[in-house]
């Protein structure tokens, strides 16, 4: 196992979307501030994190996608007590809410040896392998990211989503797996830009409510078995 650092583990539970994106950049900032310090410090000094979280209802929109996957408008957001953001990832527009494990790893790259296309083949098989522990097969899609179910019928759903920015090989946002996640509100968006797909859950796959904490655990344990590192928990 890589000790790359001290990957620091951190789950801030339900937290708003815009609280978490600043934590997020607060983290991205450190990272990228101690490499423009140190471009060669050595593996086991150079500090990164993995951040899980829930956000209350929310749409978020890649800086590639298209404001017509938004199905609703300003006031019907507020109705569904919803709220709609534009931001820096790449990919189009997709849900995050409670029930949905939301997980940011803010880490360095070039330091792991992977590309930025590895990296998100790297998330992929971190979900893989989580669901293989539910007895649930997963599989990728050609020509989209994420997860999904039943890739060889007309009925392709995906069960996560992934969105990423990487600047200076130093990565930010991440993924969206869901968990409990109440899927009615994916029906006011177009998922990540399609229309002909749609999205499940842990929950709908296995017929009962999940234990997120359960599925946590499971996750954090095969996210660092895939990337070859370890994590140690802090506040």
């Amino acid at each position: 196992m890589l000790n790359m650092t001290d990957i620091k583990f951190i789950d801030k539970g339900i937290i708003d979307y815009q609280t978490a994106w600043d934590f997020q950049k607060e983290l991205f900032d450190k990272v990228l501030n101690s490499k423009k310090a140190d471009p060669v410090i050595s593996k086991e000094k150079r500090e990164g994190f993995f951040v899980f979280c829930e956000h209350p209802h929310v749409y978020t929109l890649g800086k590639s996608g298209s404001e017509n996957n938004l199905l609703i408008n300003q006031m019907q957001l507020k109705a569904k007590n919803a709220t709609f953001y534009k931001i820096d990832r790449g990919g189009d527009i997709t849900y995050h809410g409670p029930g949905q494990i939301v997980g940011y790893p803010i880490i360095d790259l070039e330091l792991l040896g992977i590309s930025v296309k590895g990296y998100v083949n790297l998330i992929e098989e971190t979900i893989i392998q989580t669901l293989k522990e539910f007895s649930i097969s997963s599989e990728r899609l050609a020509g989209a990211t994420g997860v999904w179910l039943d890739t060889e019928t007309p009925k392709a759903k995906k069960i996560c989503a992934i969105g990423v920015r990487v600047s200076r090989y130093i990565t930010m946002h991440g993924f969206a797996f869901n968990i409990n996640t109440n899927l009615d509100y994916f029906n006011n968006i177009n998922p990540c830009g399609f229309t002909d797909k749609s999205v499940t859950s842990l929950q709908k796959e296995l017929g009962s409510t999940q234990d997120i904490e359960k599925v946590k655990e499971v996750l954090k344990s095969k996210f660092a078995e895939v990337f070859g590192i370890s994590l140690s928990k802090t506040i």
